[in-house]
């Protein structure tokens, strides 16, 4: 058994030995081994995080934008120099296989190398003689202390690639409430930053209960919330936070779906779906758990998807040659084994049983195989909720309006993929979507970090998205400055209009 470690929060620049006496489990999904002890951290070493960042957040906003990114640049250096220790970490403590570890790190990288952009991506606008003789000009500053809280299901990325860099690029400084699953990795990333030369205070990572997390939503000192997470806790997020006057971005669950038309190739669409439905075990809000078929080609569609997802190695996720491995821990399975219940419950047909799964070696380990039912009808809610696991779902239908309807029907709008060689019902389907997220032929319609991640519905809450253009606004706001030098004859007037200057 490997030793347990205790770990530290970052506060103010330095791992410091937590006062709390309540500590959470962390486990290896691989093995079913406690690896971690996670501090829950007291309401006092919150609020320390809190002040050091506001203490921070002066001399950090008056940064030049180019020494900021200066950092960035050194920190995406320190995470090529570090790629196979930081994926390792992620496969360790979340249970992605190797690949999928890997590409949680480079999606972090991705989001660094995004927000190195930033002198030019916080430009403003200017227009000379927007009034006889005054000029205006448009800054985007900085605004103050943002907290981010973060999911489990990608440690790297959604702290260290959707949150913390273009928050500190735009002159922000950040406390990162790191998932208490498998905190390690954001840990690890802030010893990076700190490697990277950023200034002590202007990163800080706590763990702790959501008793704790609470007071992000109310500080005064806090002015932006952004999270990932779960629907009912994202709605309670963005109500609170919204309340006290913040900023808040929520993205939140996703019961994603794809339409399959008939004319496509069917080998090559059961490969799209199978990477989408079963890669990370499922625990993505842009998976793909639910299928919307025309009836004709269901048959043969099924019959391909069995056969490849019983070709799928099951195994820990540190061994390269695995394809699928575990959920994040005990509960988690649980529920999704009750979910598969409830499905058969329900009267789905389930065509593969991914329960009661053995990896010789790794009893102990937290694993679900994949998992198809058939025959899921509109009013089932093992189609309709997620269940963030290796679950795939079939609906069937007739016609591409029918299917557009079954779609459409659902409570969240995350992503929607449609699968067709039709140029029509491509172009029609992109139009008429409730999805925030498109993909032809795609089955993960995830844009590049130059885009926003742009969920619909009840699947985000807030104005601005993470990424993209809308993550600049969301850590910035503007600020509109007219300016008019008088010559020397308008220096003599005694007398302005009410509207000088501004019709």
């Amino acid at each position: 058994m490997s030793e347990i470690k205790i770990l530290k929060p970052f506060i103010n620049g330095e791992f410091v030995e937590s006062r709390t006496d309540s500590y959470s489990d962390a486990f290896n999904p691989s093995t079913g081994e406690i690896i971690a002890k996670v501090p829950l951290c007291t309401t006092d070493e919150v609020e320390l995080a809190i002040k050091s960042a506001k203490e921070a957040y002066p001399a950090w906003t008056n940064t030049p934008v180019s020494k900021r990114v200066e950092i960035l640049y050194n920190v995406r250096n320190i995470i090529n120099e570090n790629m196979d220790e930081l994926t390792h970490l992620v496969a360790l403590e979340n249970g992605k296989v190797w690949e999928e570890a890997k590409g949680d790190v480079l999606k972090a990288r991705e989001g660094t190398e995004q927000a190195i952009a930033a002198p030019s991506l916080m430009m403003g606008e200017s227009l000379m003689n927007v009034s006889a003789g005054h000029d205006c000009v448009l800054y985007r500053e900085s605004i103050g202390v943002f907290a981010g809280i973060a999911p489990f299901n990608f440690p790297a990325m959604i702290p260290f690639g959707w949150m913390v860099p273009i928050c500190l690029a735009t002159g922000n400084t950040m406390i990162i409430k790191a998932a208490t699953f498998d905190p390690q990795s954001a840990l690890r990333f802030a010893q990076i930053y700190k490697d990277a030369g950023l200034p002590d205070g202007v990163l800080n990572v706590v763990t702790c209960s959501r008793n704790e997390a609470e007071i992000f939503l109310t500080h005064k000192d806090v002015k932006g919330i952004s999270f990932v997470g779960s629907t009912p806790v994202g709605l309670s997020v963005y109500s609170k936070a919204a309340a006290a006057g913040k900023r808040v971005q929520a993205l939140c669950q996703a019961k994603n779906h794809a339409l399959i038309m008939d004319d496509v190739p069917v080998e090559r669409t059961a490969a799209s779906i199978m990477n989408s439905a079963y890669g990370c075990a499922g625990e993505r809000c842009m998976a793909l758990p639910v299928i919307v078929v025309m009836d004709s080609i269901a048959d043969k569609l099924i019959k391909e998807l069995a056969e490849q997802a019983r070709n799928l190695k099951i195994g820990p996720s540190y061994d390269k040659t695995s394809n699928l491995g575990p959920v994040i821990n005990e509960a988690h399975k649980q529920s999704i084994l009750n979910w598969i219940q409830k499905g058969i419950d329900e009267g789905a047909d389930l065509i593969l049983d991914g329960r009661n799964v053995k990896v010789e070696g790794y009893e102990k380990g937290f694993y679900v195989g994949p998992t198809i039912f058939d025959n899921v009808k509109p009013e089932m809610s093992v189609g309709n909720e997620e269940i963030f696991g290796p679950v795939l779902c079939i609906k069937r239908v007739n016609s591409f309006e029918e299917g557009l309807e079954v779609m459409n029907n659902n409570e969240f709008a995350n992503g929607s993929s449609i699968f067709t060689q039709n140029g029509y019902y491509a172009r029609e389907f992109t139009k008429r979507t409730h999805g925030g997220m498109v993909g032809v032929n795609v089955g993960i319609p995830v844009p590049t970090g130059v885009f926003p991640f742009t969920g619909h519905k009840n699947s985000f809450f807030g104005d601005l998205h993470a990424l993209g253009k809308d993550g600049y606004r969301f850590y910035t706001e503007s600020k509109a400055v007219t300016t008019h030098w008088w010559d020397e004859e308008e220096g003599k007037v005694k007398k302005v209009s009410t509207w000088d200057g501004t019709i």
